[in-house]
């Protein structure tokens, strides 16, 4: 019994400090794309300059802000660098303009996020 316990919390401690390598191992980069509102992009493919008003406004309202890349059209979602804060005011200034945001990339489930170390 005592064997197969410590045997238990060997295999959890071994998954748990993988699991920790992976995450701290997030690459950062570079990106370049335009910055739109999910869910006018999401739902109607709106974006650019003919929409920055409105991007504009459903960032305010709160809908999540993401970057569509040149080139691919992955769309990440983008989040601040660190937990409880705001995304830098620079990416709303882009919204439906062309941006190169700096940081590290998350998948989850399927979707791709993106964290705002630096943007131009």
């Amino acid at each position: 019994m005592y064997k197969r316990t410590m045997m238990g919390i060997l295999v959890c401690l071994i998954l748990g400090l993988s699991i920790l390598s992976i995450a701290l191992a997030a690459e950062t980069v570079t990106i370049t794309g335009e910055v739109v509102d999910t869910y006018c992009y999401g739902l109607m493919g709106a974006k650019g300059e003919s929409h920055r008003a409105c991007g504009i406004s459903c960032a305010k309202a709160g809908i999540p802000m993401g970057l569509l890349q040149d080139g691919t059209d992955k769309l990440y979602i983008l989040l601040p660098k660190k937990d409880n804060s705001p995304l830098p005011p620079a990416v709303m200034d882009k919204m439906g303009r062309k941006a190169t945001i700096t940081g590290k990339i998350y998948t989850v489930g399927g979707s791709q996020f993106l964290t705002v170390e630096d943007i131009k």
